[in-house]
């Protein structure tokens, strides 16, 4: 059995495996567990990062104004499913405590690193690049530098260092829908200067669920086996673009080789709220939380860019689904350069 690295999570959300339910993951029956129109002003939230703190739970989540503009906003949960939002978007200072409030901020990734939280998400410089900021308390927010010059989404930061290295996925991108994107690796030592950049895996195969772009997802999860990424693939159809969720292994010491990856998605857009919405077809994996003791993974996903929604799995399943289902991609197994 395989083991998730990490500490215990004893009150994670969870409801066990239908009978009925073939795949590898399984949907929380009360789903949706963020609605529109939230909270005043905010007409939908989804794409939004979750994680464990002092017990209980916070995130960070992708708020839309009834003006359609994405900013972020924190919210505050005892269970990890009923949540409370505030009613006003997160405030960033630069490193000198001057205000530095981003145009727009959207697709948060929530990522703790030796105590440190760290905020990912996608900013406006001149176009859309990877935002970065650190909190402690989750009420002083520091934006630090950009990681990367425009155009890059899906900043993904992996929850340790490497060799002493923080290390980031991201995705290449355009100023709009961007009909493109491997994933790839960089990295720092001081989340200024990022460089030593890897392929880690490209689009295609023989299945068309990830035949147009991927992107990295939730922060990888470190197991005995290596990282488990969850990640989003997209296939382009007459009817438009459509958002499904893709497992693979990485390797542990050089996450820009990939040993198993899925060829078929762990879920794809089949309910009402994942089909229909402002976005329609989207499952868009940003958060999991993970308890190293039972091997148990609740993942929280955007469904249609309209609501949160709540899905289930456990490592063993995972894994084994990525090594029952491999498909060698390109040069995947490669180290990347």
């Amino acid at each position: 059995m395989a083991k998730i690295i990490g500490s215990p999570l004893a009150n994670i959300p969870w409801q066990d495996k239908p009978k009925d339910t073939h795949g590898p993951v399984w949907r929380y029956t009360k789903n949706p567990i963020i609605h529109r129109n939230p909270a005043p002003g905010v007409s939908r939230i989804f794409n939004s990062a979750i994680v464990a703190y002092k017990n209980k739970f916070v995130g960070v989540f992708r708020a839309e104004t009834t003006a359609t503009l994405p900013h972020l906003r924190l919210g505050y949960s005892d269970d990890g499913i009923q949540w409370n939002i505030e009613q006003h978007p997160i405030q960033f200072v630069d490193e000198k405590g001057n205000p530095w409030q981003p145009y727009y901020a959207y697709d948060p990734r929530l990522i703790e690193i030796e105590g440190i939280y760290y905020i990912v998400w996608c900013t406006d410089f001149h176009g859309p690049t990877i935002g970065l900021a650190k909190t402690t308390d989750f009420k002083t927010f520091i934006r630090l530098e950009n990681p990367f010059i425009p155009y890059n989404r899906n900043g993904v930061l992996f929850p340790r260092k490497i060799d002493g290295a923080f290390k980031i996925l991201s995705r290449a991108s355009d100023n709009g829908h961007t009909p493109f994107g491997d994933i790839f690796l960089s990295e720092s030592f001081n989340l200024v200067h990022w460089g030593k950049h890897r392929h880690v895996m490209a689009r295609g195969g023989s299945g068309w669920w990830q035949g147009l772009k991927i992107g990295g997802g939730p922060a990888p999860i470190e197991t005995d086996e290596g990282w488990l990424m969850l990640y989003h693939g997209v296939c382009n159809t007459c009817n438009g673009y459509v958002y499904s969720m893709g497992i693979a292994l990485l390797d542990i010491d050089e996450p820009s080789k990939v040993l198993y990856r899925a060829g078929h998605y762990v879920l794809t857009p089949e309910m009402p709220y994942e089909e229909v919405g402002f976005v329609p077809n989207v499952v868009f994996p940003c958060a999991t939380l993970h308890d190293s003791k039972t091997g148990r993974i609740a993942i929280y996903y955007g469904a249609a860019d309209s609501y949160v929604a709540l899905a289930f799995t456990t490592v063993d399943e995972l894994i084994q689904f990525a090594k029952d289902n491999h498909e060698k991609v390109g040069d995947d197994d490669a180290i990347g350069r």
